[in-house]
């Protein structure tokens, strides 16, 4: 077994540790990772490993000290080893993985469209992590889909959470929603389904100079302003800032800038990991803490499934994903790379932030 490995404290540094062969138990599965996708969104998962507990879904093998993490991937999976009556060798599987060539789980609460998997160290751990979808099981299940269903369902997942978040607190009275780092694919899908909401306020785009042209063609953001050019913001206005990089320098700018009209910022994503305030970071020090807060989509799934029943959550889900799907054919271009050994210099790449934002990354283990 093959697994690829970020080391926890500086994310710039990987290895490709090569393990055991797979066995498996009574009540345990063996899968192999057919494929993944990478976006910027696992670079959060990355910075977020111990504060949220990413690096506890996937533990590091030949990690003695505890210094390397499996940053986790949405991906497929077939099943190649079984000791779950009706969970059949052959059949394919989307969910949560490593970075690796194969994987055990422990089935539980297993239906014909999914299961959890129940291991001891995943307990504790957000349920929507833990869900496998058994795509024989799956209705709507569409293959020439599984790039675009790896690459942007778990990112509009939180784009949905974020729209139907801000309209249930009716925006907080805001003019104006500022979306930081507006090309990210969850901004994009944010911007999008705002775009189709009734009564949404002005969506205003924040990226580089370099983007802004990809990003204003998008058709989704009212306004689009580069890094450069904050001073073009109106800061008159009351805002809503929705971040997706976590740099400081830009968020002390905005939220000095607003004062009293920055009504909330909502921290997304953290992809200027390597950002850090300082005591001499004036500007991020600006950064008005007390109305600002991290955004956890699995608990506000948590929440509406309570509240709408997961036929209802479904329902609302699929409506937004599938324009979402659709939308993005105007717009992302699938990048294929064949094998770990190859996705080495394209995770260094996304880690500093080297990004082609119309890209969409498909790690492919299969013929690997």
């Amino acid at each position: 077994m093959s697994q690829f490995q970020t080391f926890k404290s500086d994310l710039t540094h990987s290895r490709i540790v090569d393990t055991d062969s797979v066995s498996i138990h009574d009540g345990e599965i063996a899968v192999k990772i057919e494929s993944f996708a990478f976006t910027a969104n696992n670079v959060t998962y990355g910075v977020a490993g111990d504060t949220i507990g990413y690096w506890k879904f996937f533990p590091a093998a030949q990690d003695e000290k505890n210094e390397w993490g499996c940053i986790p991937m949405w991906g497929f999976a077939e099943i190649t080893h079984s000791n779950i009556e009706g969970l059949n060798v052959g059949e394919r599987l989307f969910g949560y993985f490593p970075a690796a060539d194969s994987l055990t789980l422990s089935p539980i609460k297993v239906s014909d469209q999914s299961f959890s998997d129940g291991k001891e160290h995943r307990k504790e751990l957000p349920p929507v992590y833990n869900n496998y979808v058994r795509l024989a099981g799956d209705q709507n299940y569409d293959s020439s889909m599984d790039a675009v269903r790896a690459l942007l369902f778990p990112l509009h997942i939180t784009a949905f959470c974020l729209c139907d978040s801000l309209e249930e607190d009716s925006y907080l009275e805001a003019s104006q929603v500022i979306i930081v780092s507006a090309s990210s694919k969850t901004a994009i899908g944010l911007a999008q389904g705002l775009a189709d909401a009734e009564d949404s306020p002005t969506i205003v785009g924040l990226t580089s100079a370099s983007n802004a042209e990809f990003v204003g063609s998008l058709g989704c953001y009212d306004e689009v302003i580069s890094y450069d050019e904050l001073d073009r913001a109106d800061c008159s206005l009351g805002s809503v800032i929705v971040d997706m990089a976590g740099n400081r320098e830009i968020l002390g700018t905005l939220h000095g800038e607003l004062g009293d009209n920055m009504l909330k910022c909502l921290t997304v994503g953290m992809t200027h990991w390597d950002n850090e305030t300082t005591s001499e970071d004036a500007l991020g020090q600006a950064m008005l803490r007390d109305r600002t807060e991290f955004f956890f989509a699995p608990a506000h799934i948590q929440k509406r499934i309570g509240d709408w029943g997961h036929e209802g959550y479904a329902e609302k889900t699929n409506l937004f994903m599938t324009a979402r799907a659709v939308q993005s054919k105007d717009w992302m271009q699938v990048k294929e790379i064949s094998g770990l050994e190859n996705f080495t210099s394209t995770y260094e790449e996304v880690v500093a932030g080297k990004i082609n934002p119309n890209e969409g990354i498909i790690v492919n283990l299969k013929n690997a």
